[in-house]
């Protein structure tokens, strides 16, 4: 079987009117939501699916380096089509990057040609299903995100995480509220992913530390990235105190960065997105490390059901006390709690994921065991410019938001 086409598609959902969330030390303005839909065709028909960074940099990789390389060449071992990738056009840690998101296409097509789900390429599934938590709340009243992780909780998913940001006592307050309104057999993480974008108000380490305390009076599951991301030392300095789990990892630009993040041991938890920060190759490394240093591992997972399901299959085949959860994005709708819309993120898939009792089961059908509805690409066409922006008072800036995680300023 030979490759015979890559495609990119860049996709874009605008909101109907842009989304504005005041946080303590600023405003995030959300104008739309975008993905990519990557397509290998092969020469006997079959094709391959896989999610990509929503960019116009990532395209440009995939059309002008990494689609002539893969043209054509026989699709037997999707590994060793890496290797021969890395020691030409992939010298680049960036493009390599690309590549795996491309390569999950690859694996894709080669479960399709050989009858296999992903996960069987991957080492082989432990299990057929993976725990997810609904991932929602933004920049809101207590009230509000009480309400939200209740009617998350009324979908059947065991878990929900929000995103605190109206400062410490409001942020205290929201936690109290979420755990009166769900119980105590509910789990709540914190993302506090603004705490350090907040310019001159952004929260200190005694702050931190305080904040911490009192939220694990209320048996939250973890605080997710309170500090600045690169700072190990400080997250390592914060959880020697045992106070509340940590969790970091989105933004961790490559392998040496991770691999410090895990011997250091300076969080509980985790965390990586296989569409953006190294796909499988990358993440068969770091789950393998995470087993061995006794830590947990939790897929970072904010765009649509497709890059959900790619990152099932890698999770599957390790058991739950390792691969411990994966993100579930929660997109508003009419009678479903969220954010905001975003109905390409459902819509690329011909059927709704198989969620069972807050359960991702996944498919033992060849490949993603999924059916890519392409007609998203007409419907939902590119809109150039960045998705959203943060705008700081003090001093007074404002950032783009970009499509990588590994990128600081990324903030989904």
């Amino acid at each position: 079987m030979k490759i015979a086409g890559v495609r990119s598609h860049l996709l874009s959902y605008p909101l109907a009117e842009p989304l504005r969330l005041p946080f303590f030390g600023g405003e995030r303005t959300i104008l739309k939501r975008d993905a990519m839909l990557i397509r290998v065709e092969a020469d006997n028909g079959l094709t391959g699916y896989a999610p990509g960074p929503g960019s116009e940099g990532a395209q440009r990789a995939i059309e002008e380096s990494i689609a002539p390389f893969l043209r054509g060449r026989v699709l037997s071992d999707p590994n060793a089509l890496r290797v021969q990738f890395c020691e030409g056009p992939g010298a680049d840690a960036e493009r390599t990057k690309i590549y795996c998101a491309v390569e999950i296409a690859l694996y894709d097509l080669a479960g399709k040609a050989r009858g296999m789900p992903v996960s069987e390429l991957l080492g082989g599934r432990v299990r057929d299903r993976i725990r997810l938590y609904g991932s929602a709340g933004m920049y809101m009243p207590p009230e509000g995100y009480a309400a939200e992780a209740l009617a998350v909780a009324g979908l059947g998913f065991r878990a929900y995480k929000m995103r605190p940001a109206l400062g410490p006592d409001q942020d205290l307050e929201a936690v109290r509220q979420m755990r009166q309104a769900v119980g105590p057999d509910f789990e709540l993480m914190v993302d506090a992913h603004t705490w350090w974008r907040m310019g001159e108000r952004s929260y200190s380490p005694g702050t931190i530390e305080q904040l911490a305390r009192d939220m694990a009076e209320y048996d939250i599951a973890w605080l997710e990235e309170p500090l600045p991301p690169d700072d190990h030392a400080a997250y390592l300095r914060l959880k020697e105190k045992d106070i509340v789990p940590l969790a970091s990892g989105e933004h961790e630009p490559g392998e040496d960065g991770y691999l410090d993040l895990i011997l250091s041991r300076a969080v509980d938890h985790v965390q990586m997105d296989v569409c953006c920060q190294g796909g499988y190759a990358l993440g068969r490394r770091l789950i393998t490390e995470v087993a061995r240093q006794g830590l947990r591992f939790a897929f970072h997972s904010w765009g649509t059901a497709l890059e959900v399901m790619a990152a099932a299959h890698l999770g599957i085949c390790w058991p739950g006390f390792v691969a411990e959860w994966l993100e579930y994005p929660c997109y508003s709708g009419p009678g479903q709690p969220g954010m905001y819309p975003f109905p390409l993120a459902a819509e690329i898939l011909q059927e709704p994921l198989a969620i069972d009792r807050g359960d991702l089961v996944v498919p033992r059908a060849p490949g993603l065991g999924v059916v890519v509805d392409e007609s998203v690409v007409e419907r939902y066409p590119w809109i150039p410019g960045p998705w959203s922006f943060f705008r700081t008072d003090s001093p007074a800036e404002t950032r783009a938001v970009t499509a990588d995680h590994s990128v600081k300023w990324d903030g989904r």
